[in-house]
């Protein structure tokens, strides 16, 4: 008993020492250990599933939808997200983790999940909560946008948020960014 005892508090010790001395680097651009990556990845993933379980989703494929969330993505999301034929930002490049590529990557498509994240945001990662600015039917449009992404070539998606640009009520929705 006095070995598991003694082994405790020598670890206790130890990580209080690596956080006092600074030894764990949080910058950025040092990517963290790879059992470091995996806990957290599944400790965000857990706390996004009991939260996003039991949420009423909408139909995704109304045009409408996508249409309105078009607009919401070229203005809120393509400059950490980027899309369609776009360019890597600077923005983009800097953020760790790096932001999701909707449009040339494999995701959780999971539209519970994505609004959630969208609503609420990730702690430490850059990525906002858009609730404050955004009521939960704006949320949804982006999550039905995001789900078409992969699909659009560069030129489909620029119509698509240029004809939303032109008829657009955003501006006068009673939100800012």
């Amino acid at each position: 008993m006095k070995i598991i005892i003694l082994s405790a508090l020598s670890g206790l010790t130890i990580g209080i020492m690596v956080i006092w001395f600074g030894a764990y680097n949080v910058a950025a651009k040092d990517k963290h250990f790879s059992s470091t990556e995996h806990f957290l990845e599944f400790v965000r993933n857990r706390s996004i599933s009991a939260r996003s379980d039991d949420l009423s989703i909408p139909d995704l494929e109304n045009y409408e939808l996508i249409k309105k969330g078009a607009q919401l993505y070229a203005e809120m999301c393509a400059g950490c997200h980027l899309a369609p034929g776009m360019e890597q930002t600077e923005l983009h490049a800097g953020l760790y983790p790096q932001p999701l590529v909707f449009s040339q990557s494999d995701y959780n498509n999971n539209p519970a999940a994505q609004f959630w994240v969208i609503k609420n945001g990730l702690k430490m990662t850059g990525m906002p909560a858009w609730s404050p600015s955004h009521n939960d039917d704006q949320i949804w449009t982006m999550v039905a946008f995001i789900n078409k992404l992969k699909s659009l070539s560069s030129e489909q998606y620029k119509k698509l948020t240029q004809a939303t640009e032109e008829g657009s009520d955003h501006h006068d929705s009673g939100h800012s960014h």
